[in-house]
């Protein structure tokens, strides 16, 4: 008799283990399916800050001392990024709140110490229409000798600046465009200053939209929960029909199963509380007529603008994007744009004549006069080898990439100089002179 009864036990002990790790299994691929349905970033969020922020640059107690650095007003620290640990979205929230005002303090400049006017974009415009607009001299349309138009490259920038980054955390000077604007009025240039990122109205949605938005959160809310109770049965074994005349459910069972289901209500609690985190007001864009994007308010100024100006000599600065947008404006308005421009400087423009599909002549009239100040560990200047058959490309003295234009400031107006000179000079020769392509060169070795 206890020869039959030690392989039963053996049979029980192995049935029961192999239940336990069937229900193990099963924990362990619930567990997986939770944690796949939750974002860690938006888990974080749930803990964040409410996201308002100062709007003036005192209420965020910072301003720019003499030398142009931000800096606090109680500690004089430089500003801190990180201003809360382990709250990334918070922090990079509160820089673009802090950016934004930046923007309006660099208008505030242009409009007071460089007496630039704003011209509203489209000219045409209606009073409920979208918006953009660019700063101008005082002499930017009748200025008969010099005009200097300034081109930024793309992103979070506005009118007047090259980097925000370099703003915040360097000084004005490097980041704005402030210096080149003095300079050139120093020189008798007229100025222009575009705005190519200022693209589109950033609006509120509208009731119906947000109803709209409303009940697709209520779906996406009523797929969560059918994921969390999806989540929590799954944790409990299935439940089988019990047969009026079978035998009743053991104790030791039943208890196992309601302490399945008790874990699998307090991950649905989990699941429920982090499933709606902090959120950002929904926003839509309605795009400004003729501006809305870089290319197209490049080309818009041109017209009606740039080509207006009675400026005999017309000198470009682009950085970054801006070489591509006046690429493209070479594309658009090859004649007018040869017929006017003296000499273009880009700064680590990010322009492909290939991709973008320019002409031989466009190719040749770059290569005499334009110049591409690019980032560089060789010193200010530097000649540096080019894959592609347009401008030269000189070092800017720095491997950062939103420092060249700062960095090459002198070397582009000594540029101009040079390239005025040579454009005088060809003037006076004699209508029988034969002007070559290698005469007319400007020369970028005397940079």
């Amino acid at each position: 008799m206890l020869v039959r009864t030690v392989p039963c036990i053996f049979l029980f002990l192995f049935i029961t283990m192999a239940q336990m790790a069937q229900e193990d299994k099963e924990k362990t691929t619930a567990l997986k399916d939770l944690l796949s349905r939750i974002d860690l970033d938006e888990l974080m969020k749930k803990d964040e800050p409410p996201l308002t922020f100062p709007k003036t640059l005192e209420e965020f107690e910072y301003e720019f001392n003499e030398r142009g650095q931000l800096r606090h007003t109680k500690t004089g620290e430089a500003f801190i990024f990180n201003y809360r640990e382990d709250l990334h979205r918070w922090n990079q929230k509160r820089y673009e709140a802090l950016g934004e005002i930046i923007t309006q303090y660099v208008y505030q400049r242009l409009e007071e110490e460089c007496n630039l006017t704003r011209e509203i974009l489209p000219m045409d415009a209606t009073e409920d229409e979208p918006k953009s607009f660019i700063y101008l001299s005082e002499d930017a349309l009748s200025n008969r000798d010099k005009l200097l138009v300034l081109i930024q490259g793309s992103g979070v920038v506005r009118a007047g600046q090259w980097a925000r980054r370099l703003i915040v955390n360097d000084d004005m000077d490097s980041g704005s465009q402030l210096p080149f604007i003095k300079r050139a009025m120093e020189e008798g240039y007229a100025v222009m200053v575009l705005n190519p990122n200022e693209n589109y109205l950033e609006v509120e949605k509208q009731p119906a939209a947000a109803a709209a938005g409303a009940g697709t959160a209520g779906a996406s809310a009523s797929a969560s929960a059918s994921v969390a109770a999806t989540v929590a049965s799954s944790t409990a074994a299935p439940q089988q029909d019990a047969s009026p005349e079978g035998p009743e459910e053991p104790a030791e069972k039943r208890e196992r199963k309601e302490e399945r289901e008790e874990r699998g209500r307090k991950k649905r609690d989990f699941y429920e509380k982090y499933r709606n985190p902090q959120k950002e007001r929904e926003t839509e864009h309605i795009p400004i007529r003729d501006n809305s994007s870089p290319e197209e308010h490049t080309l818009y100024v041109w017209d009606n603008f740039v080509s207006r100006a009675a400026a005999r000599s017309i000198f470009v600065v682009a950085h970054s994007y801006g070489g591509l947008s006046f690429v493209e404006l070479m594309i658009q308005r090859e004649a007018e744009v040869k017929n006017r421009v003296c000499a273009v400087a880009m700064t680590d423009s990010v322009h492909n004549v290939w991709h973008q599909e320019a002409g031989k002549s466009i190719l040749e009239w770059l290569q005499e006069r334009c110049c591409n100040w690019v980032s560089s560990s060789e010193p200010l200047d530097t000649l540096v080898e080019s894959m592609l058959p347009d401008c030269p490309r000189v070092s800017a003295g720095t491997e950062r990439h939103e420092l060249t234009s700062w960095k090459s400031f002198h070397s582009i107006f000594k540029f101009f100089a040079d390239a005025l000179e040579a454009q005088e000079s060809s003037d006076l020769q004699p209508s029988t002179t034969v002007t070559t392509r290698s005469a007319n060169r400007i020369k970028h070795d005397e940079i």
